[in-house]
């Protein structure tokens, strides 16, 4: 196979991975807390026909080489955990992270996940969940009668309850959980992601406190996906693809001229 067609193949693949990354960001441009994603690549090792610094003569060597490229690759796609706009909802269960962490939530089959979607909800029980149902961890579960709820910035949970001289009283505290590899988090769905090897082990804390960000009730972080550079780097993606496809057809154009010539 003519070597320029499967270098322009292995772009083209690349650039079907950017696109599909760039996509992803934009369908969840109004996604709560949405970190958006950034496809990372790499060129394919090299064919070494001449090494540099080889000796060309007895007392000469080559100030450069003769190596060619086989390609590009896709090495990664990486979470950016930018800070997202904060957004006014009035909502007392709403709940922004301002800073580092992720609030943690117990999935169903009894693990921990990890997520910074703030906009939790009550069940039939009172316990605080997710909108999926997931609930919060540590549990909170709000008394029958609450006539109003209050979340410190520091994660105190109070409810003022009705037949009970109007003083609130606490029933909980929201806790965070913070890694030294956030971008190695693997994303699950639902808002939700998982520890990894990568994303080193959870290090739980009050917020406001070691690092870790404060609380802002009756708000929700916004996706950190800027359309406009999006929509760039769609433009660039698109250019690129139609680059390689042009290399390819040129290729082909050559092998038949050879064909027709020789």
């Amino acid at each position: 196979m003519n070597q320029a067609l499967w270098i322009s193949k292995t772009g083209l693949d690349a650039q079907q991975t950017r696109m599909a990354t760039l996509s992803n960001n934009l369908a969840n441009v109004n996604t709560t807390a949405f970190k958006k994603g950034r496809a990372s690549f790499e060129d394919l090792i090299y064919q070494n026909i001449r090494q540099p610094g080889a000796q060309a003569a007895q007392n000469n060597e080559l100030p450069t080489g003769l190596m060619v490229g086989v390609g590009v690759r896709t090495v990664a796609t990486e979470k950016i955990f930018t800070q997202g706009n904060h957004i006014q909802t009035d909502n007392s269960l709403d709940v922004a992270i301002q800073g580092r962490g992720f609030f943690e939530i117990l999935t169903p089959d009894g693990n921990v996940a990890y997520t910074r979607d703030g906009s939790f909800q009550l069940n039939s029980e009172g316990q605080v969940v997710m909108s999926n149902g997931y609930p919060l961890q540590p549990g909170i579960f709000v008394p029958e009668g609450t006539k109003s709820i209050s979340i410190s910035e520091d994660g105190i949970v109070s409810a003022t309850v009705a037949g009970e001289e109007d003083a609130p009283v606490e029933i909980g505290n929201i806790q965070l959980a913070d890694f030294v590899n956030p971008a190695g988090l693997e994303p699950l769905g639902q808002n939700l992601y998982a520890e990894t090897a990568a994303s080193g082990a959870p290090q739980q804390g009050n917020p406001g406190q070691d690092g870790l960000g404060r609380l802002m009730q009756g708000a929700l972080e916004s996706s950190n996906v800027n359309i406009a550079e999006e929509l760039v780097n769609m433009i660039e993606t698109q250019r690129a693809y139609e680059i390689n496809s042009k290399a390819i057809s040129s290729s082909d154009q050559m092998m038949q001229y050879l064909n027709n010539n020789l």
